[in-house]
């Protein structure tokens, strides 16, 4: 295993244990021939062992895997795995009659950069964000088996999306560990159709399931719109709240079908909900006054060089929500860019409701579900936000 030494002084962000390590932090890393995705090890300046990890010929050069001085084998993977299961049991999940979809790794979350793994009943759906993760994902699959108590019976790879485009194109994705039909999964007993194959991340954005929950007591009785709908999460709590009426909102026709298919086997034959194929902002030009409003887009911004124009975009969008709030209304409004901290959206939902002219309270700040832990090391980590507020 090959050794990058740091400059002077570099080491204290490792010695504080952030998982990565930034290319201009070391020293010789020109001099070095290391192929993308193998482990290192990383030393001080003086050659003291801090770290090992994995290479990105990259901005973030390192993911750290160990602090400690130990061998990524197949103890290592258990130990990880078995650590990651546990966690989700303390926060009893699964819960066979209540909820049987959950995130089990969240990369930093867990200890394992570059590695997300979401299970939806018996099946587990790994993305892998990192070379290094991919060329281990066997030993990641043998892990899970061995450690999941017979939770787990198929692994799919559903990472050719998410790894770089020259590593990653003679790549298909698939099941790596015996196969699976999907099957409805629930939520908070609520029961959903996931699409795993061709759904967005691995199927379905588990990070909202307690915002999910948190809308329902809202709704009874109001008209509803859940903009961004995806295959209708926001919406369909809303109807189990009791609401009169729902319309969900999504530009992608497939996204819609899934939405109605849930809506349908929730609540068979309900007239109370509609879909729209439509552009939300467009939407919300020309729609009628809702009681309850859901704002969850995809993230305007992956990059701090396109921050600015995300916070522009995301200002845009919830002044114009807002104006559709009808007076003493709620509003749960979201962003899930990473390069958006929470103070930066805080302030750009004040701004979005100057704009819009509007009186507003806040009643929740909103976060993601705690099955995407956030190492304490890692800010970085906790890239869902979101604000419920009264809209006056």
């Amino acid at each position: 295993m090959k050794t990058l030494q740091l400059k002077p002084g570099k080491e204290k962000p490792v010695r504080r244990f952030h998982p990565w390590i930034f290319s201009g932090a070391i020293q010789n890393l020109a001099t070095k021939e290391i192929a993308d995705g193998e482990l290192v090890k990383v030393a001080d300046h003086r050659g003291n062992y801090l770290a090992t990890g994995h290479f990105h010929n990259g901005s973030i050069s390192v993911q750290i895997l160990t602090f400690r001085e130990e061998s990524i084998d197949n103890h290592f993977w258990n130990q990880k795995l078995k650590s990651a299961f546990d966690y989700r049991h303390t926060l009893s999940l699964p819960a066979p009659d209540r909820t049987t979809c959950y995130r089990l790794v969240h990369a930093e979350g867990d200890g394992l950069p570059g590695l997300v793994v979401d299970v939806y009943g018996e099946v587990a759906v790994v993305q892998c964000h990192s070379i290094g993760m991919h060329r281990s994902i066997d030993q990641i699959a043998e892990a899970i088996l061995n450690v999941g108590n017979g939770e787990i019976s198929a692994i799919y790879d559903k990472s050719s999306e998410t790894l770089p485009a020259n590593y990653a194109a003679p790549l298909a994705n698939g099941f790596i560990r015996g196969e699976a039909n999907p099957e409805p999964v629930l939520e908070n007993g609520i029961r959903f159709h996931v699409d795993w194959v061709s759904g967005q991340k691995t199927g379905f954005f588990l990070d909202q399931r307690n915002n999910r929950e948190l809308i329902e007591p809202y709704c009874e009785a109001k008209r509803v719109l859940n903009c961004f709908s995806y295959s209708g999460g926001f919406s369909i709590y809303a109807l189990k709240g009791g609401a009169r009426l729902v319309h969900s909102v999504d530009a992608s026709d497939k996204a819609i079908s899934w939405c109605d298919r849930n809506v349908e086997m929730n609540f068979p034959g309900m007239d109370a909900h509609k879909s729209f194929v439509e552009d939300t902002l467009k939407f919300l030009k020309s729609c009628e006054q809702y009681d309850v409003v859901v704002v969850d887009p995809p993230a305007y911004a992956k990059s701090f060089a396109k921050r600015h124009k995300a916070v522009q975009g995301y200002k845009r969008l919830n002044a114009a929500a807002m104006k559709k709030v009808a007076p003493g209304g709620v509003m749960f409004t979201f962003s899930c860019s990473r390069v958006v901290d929470r103070a930066l959206f805080y302030n750009t939902i004040v701004a979005a409701a100057l704009e819009a002219g509007r009186q507003v309270r806040v009643m929740h700040h909103l976060s993601q579900s705690p099955d995407h832990p956030v190492n304490l090391y890692h800010s970085e980590g906790a890239y869902l936000k979101g604000l419920a507020v009264q809209v006056l």
